[in-house]
């Protein structure tokens, strides 16, 4: 996998390799966001999934909606407003901006059409709920576990590897941000 520089004497990594690594996590990333929007559009009455050999929970809207109200109850206040006054209060209108938002970003992720763009949108969806969990006792690794990765897809521009922004990439010159 690696090879040794003659000049430094150490062992480096291809960046096809590297390339790699981040379309994976770019795309594990894009399943968990895209199987979430599709939980929230078609599954509210029953998030639980049990097929034989599998069993999991999605987010649906229903449980969305919850985590935002328990996450909204011990926060700082400009947070506390947004969410609960503005958010919650406006759920009707929310709960499908949320489940789009999300299809959104799976798709952008998977495919890796302007890949940094999804994982964007993932951190501006997770960072405010794990900033309102922050000294809850609860949840302080489960938040940042999704959010380091996505900083880092967020900067890389993982799509360039098994993604569309390898193709658009090229005919944008400079321009292509993705």
């Amino acid at each position: 996998m690696g090879e040794v520089t003659e000049r430094t004497g150490r062992e480096t990594v291809a960046p096809r390799v590297l390339g790699g690594g981040f379309a994976v996590l770019r795309i594990l990333f894009g399943a968990i966001w895209l199987s979430n929007g599709v939980a929230k559009a078609f599954f509210n009455q029953d998030n639980n999934f049990d097929w034989g050999f599998l069993s999991f929970h999605l987010i649906n809207q229903p449980t969305a909606k919850s985590i935002l109200e328990g996450a909204s109850d011990d926060t700082f206040q400009p947070l506390r407003w947004i969410y609960r006054d503005f958010v919650l209060a406006n759920w009707g209108f929310f709960q499908w901006f949320l489940t789009i938002a999300e299809i959104a970003a799976g798709l952008l992720l998977v495919f890796g059409i302007a890949s940094r763009l999804g994982a964007a949108i993932g951190l501006a969806l997770i960072g405010p709920i794990w900033v309102m969990l922050l000294d809850s006792n609860q949840y302080f690794w489960a938040y940042p576990v999704e959010l380091l990765p996505l900083l880092v897809l967020a900067v890389v521009p993982s799509g360039r590897t098994f993604g569309l922004d390898r193709e658009l990439a090229p005919r944008f010159g400079l321009r292509w941000p993705f």
